[in-house]
């Protein structure tokens, strides 16, 4: 017995579509632009033939995500000889329910796993069952359980699918013969973050950083060795981007490896070019060495902000707990001294710590932004645990209607071995002053003080003030 499986038929039409257009459509070229908001701008350059006069020519291998309107095409060959007259973008795909929906009122043979034949009008289906009419008025029905079907007779493949995305185009050439033809397009679905390892040092002084790329290509098509150029920077769009969903673990904590990467400014944002050619199958993550800095100074900075409420409390002072953590930092400058110096592109860094064996364990990460050269960085990787603070507010008054006077109590306890320096923050509100101290503060800024502090080794100690605040 005959039989055309539908995957049979699927796979028949892709040959048929290829055969005959591989020497007409030869592609040359491709080169990626990629930007860290989930799109990529395609140049593809391929060899065409062309005859005088009105060509329809399909193109296919393109981007599943395409964007019609972005699409720009130019004869290298003849620019000025060659354009489009009409432009078409044909994404109704071959599929198994397609072929079905394209077939009702239509007549089909459906075969069972037992190889029973039934053939009739195709009156309906669905994601568990087919229903067949031997005749629209007499009947019989057949309804056939889709996991009992192992093959599916079409009397052949209707009109309007395709077996891939494709560009149909009407060109006018007034050039007959070869054209290079280059056609550039923006296509959703590609995506690059920048991923970091640090180790820390034993002296917790500095730290080893390595960078990776990580490229997610969920464009619907691959691109074979292809030149490869990364975007870094808030580039406005009117869709809303899409974040890499599955990115792959940076495990590398540092090599030999030769830079890969030119950075250079590119407008208000900053590309990198990748110096070697690369593949980017669908549906494919690839990771690429960013950079290598094998020592920046870092320092670690304690901080503690010891109020939890994030607005003054008036009369409703009593009983306001506090906070008790002192949070961790590493800070480091973005330098050429530092051993960095180059804008970084936002992503995360995750830090390790090599243990007494020498054995490296992960304490924490952090998510950097865009950060140019010659800024700062800091990292929170977690709370101390050994370092302990708290805060409570000893005495209110109201003085007037509108004038408040507090008093605080900041105590820190170190039960380290060594001495350490904690960052006390303090926020205020309204029109406010200090008017009694026990250490030194800085004022960063309208609401803002900060307290820097020795506490000895196993240790405490207590920071008293009086703020008034009028409102």
């Amino acid at each position: 017995m005959k039989r055309k499986v539908i995957f049979g038929v699927i796979a028949g039409l892709i040959c048929l579509s290829l055969t005959g257009l591989a020497e007409e459509m030869k592609r040359k070229d491709v080169s990626l632009t990629v930007y860290n908001q989930n799109f990529a701008l395609v140049r593809d350059l391929r060899s065409i033939n062309l005859k005088e006069g009105i060509n329809e020519i399909r193109f296919f291998d393109i981007a599943a995500r395409i964007e019609p309107a972005s699409v720009h095409f130019k004869s290298i060959t003849a620019p000025d000889k060659c354009g489009i007259l009409e432009q078409n973008f044909e994404y109704d795909l071959v599929s198994a329910d397609k072929l079905l929906s394209k077939y009702i009122d239509k007549v089909i043979s459906v075969i069972s796993q037992d190889d029973v034949k039934y053939t009739g009008y195709l009156a309906s289906y669905d994601g568990s069952q087919i229903v067949l009419a031997e005749d629209k008025e007499k009947g019989p029905i057949f309804m056939i359980n889709r996991s009992n079907i192992r093959d599916i007779e079409f009397p052949q493949l209707p009109e309007g699918l395709i077996t891939k995305p494709t560009l149909v185009w009407s060109l006018l050439n007034n050039k007959p013969g070869m054209h290079d033809v280059e056609v550039s397009y923006i296509t959703g679905g590609l995506n690059w973050v920048a991923d970091y390892v640090a180790a820390v040092s034993d002296d917790e002084k500095s730290i080893s950083l390595t960078g990776w790329v990580t490229i997610d290509n969920k464009s619907g098509t691959s691109y074979e060795n292809a030149s490869l150029k990364l975007v870094a920077g808030d580039v406005f769009r009117v869709q809303k981007r899409a974040p890499i969903a599955d990115r792959m673990e940076v495990k590398a904590l540092g090599s030999a490896v030769p830079e890969q990467f030119e950075e250079r400014q590119l407008f208000e944002y900053h590309l990198y070019e990748l110096q070697r050619r690369t593949t980017l199958k669908n549906n494919q993550t690839k990771q690429i060495s960013l950079l290598t800095a094998p020592k920046v100074s870092v320092n670690k900075v304690y901080t503690y902000s010891g109020a939890l409420y994030n607005w003054y409390y008036y009369d409703a002072w009593q009983g306001q707990q506090c906070n008790k953590k002192v949070g961790v930092n590493l800070e480091f400058k973005n330098s050429k001294e530092n051993g960095l110096g180059i804008p970084l592109p936002k992503g995360t860094i995750k830090v390790y710590k090599a243990d007494i064996d020498k054995s490296l364990q992960f304490i924490g990460e952090n998510q950097i932004d865009h950060t140019p050269k010659d800024e700062k960085i800091s990292l929170y990787l977690g709370n101390a645990f050994d370092i302990v603070g708290e805060r409570k507010i000893t005495d209110h008054k109201k003085i007037t209607a509108n004038l408040y006077r507090d008093s605080y109590e900041i105590t820190l306890r170190n039960h380290k071995k060594e001495p350490v320096v904690v960052k006390v923050i303090e926020r205020q509100w309204g029109d406010w002053q200090v008017i009694q101290k026990s250490h030194d503060y800085k004022k960063e800024d309208a609401t803002t003080l900060v307290f820097e502090v020795n506490v000895p080794a196993d240790g405490e100690i207590k920071i008293t003030y009086t703020a008034e605040y009028k409102f």
